[in-house]
Parts: C-alpha cells; sequence; structure tokens
C-alpha cells in the first residue's frame, strides 16, 4: 500500500495503522492465556467473577448456568475470537466487521465485571474496557483497514469488475 498508493502515505494512515496494530497485539497478547489447551487457564477465573460480578442479573445468570457448565465448548469459541480480532486488526482485513464483533466483547467484558465484589479481589478499571470500546468505535467508523491494509489494498484490486465476478469485490468494498 504504502509504494503502490500515495494517498496512503500520510500522517492520519500511518498513525491508524500503528493503532491498528498495537490493538491488534493487545488481542493476541490476551488471547493467549485462554489457550484451550491448558487447564486451568485464566479465562475460567474470570468467567467466575463474571458469575459474581455482572451488572445485571441476566447476565450473572447466563454465565452461572450456560457458559461455566459449558466452559470447554465456550472456551475455544472465546479463544479463536479474540484470535480473530488479533489477526484481522493486524493485517487490516475486515476490520469494520471485526470491530464491531469486538464493541460487542468489550461491552461483555465492561458489563460482566461492573459489580465491586470488595477487599481481596481483583480490581479492574472499567475506563479499560470503555476506551477499547472507543477505540473499535473508531476503527468502524473510519474504516481502519483501510489505511495500510488489506482492506485497501483489496478494494484498489476489486474496483476491476473482471477480478471477482462472484461479487466477492462488492461484498468486500460494501463492508471495508
Amino acid at each position: 500500500n504504502w509504494r503502490e498508493d500515495p494517498e496512503q502515505r500520510s500522517v492520519a494512515h500511518l498513525a491508524t495503522w500503528i493503532m491498528r496494530v498495537l490493538i491488534g497485539s493487545m488481542w493476541f497478547q490476551g488471547m493467549l492465556w485462554k489457550l484451550p489447551l491448558f487447564r486451568p487457564n485464566g479465562l475460567l477465573y474470570w468467567m467466575e467473577q463474571m458469575a459474581g460480578r455482572g451488572a445485571f442479573q441476566i447476565h450473572r445468570d447466563l454465565v452461572t448456568n450456560i457458559i461455566i457448565p459449558n466452559f470447554n465448548l465456550f472456551n475455544p469459541l472465546v479463544f479463536l475470537a479474540e484470535l480473530t480480532f488479533a489477526t484481522c486488526l493486524i493485517l487490516g482485513f475486515g476490520v469494520r466487521i471485526v470491530s464491531v464483533l469486538a464493541i460487542l466483547f468489550g461491552l461483555n467484558l465492561w458489563l460482566g465485571i461492573y459489580l465491586d465484589r470488595g477487599p481481596g479481589d481483583p480490581d479492574e478499571w472499567p475506563w479499560s474496557y470503555l476506551f477499547l470500546i472507543m477505540v473499535h468505535v473508531f476503527f468502524a467508523v473510519h474504516g481502519a483497514g483501510r489505511s495500510l491494509g488489506l482492506d485497501a489494498l483489496l478494494r484498489r484490486r476489486t474496483g476491476d469488475p473482471y477480478a471477482y465476478p462472484s461479487g466477492i469485490g462488492r461484498l468486500h468494498r460494501a463492508v471495508s
């Protein structure tokens, strides 16, 4: 992108790219301690925290009655979701869709450990999740994958109606 498109050579695109790669790296690092290969892993602990600290009773009940009893199913799904967030953000592919999903993840995290459980329990700074949500709103609104990412490259390449005759190009242009 940097070489092929002079418009990509701006401070705004470079700053967006840096922010996107750093947030993608954050998702990657956060996903490592959720590897479903190791028992126990950190995700179960935080699911148990959500069961007691969720902002709403329905959220606490969902975690207590559905997620924790089926942890072996949900653990790989959470791991794969966060791996997808990391990969797509770092590569700049499907950033708008991934950012919307990451916003929902962030809301779940924020509301899931919303209540303070008192002394001895680890404190989470709720604003960290709100800032993460705000960054993903920025990525979604501004199409951050178009800044030195695969979304920009594919948008340039899919301008040719013969390149993707099956409509994949039109679909990608619509969501990137």
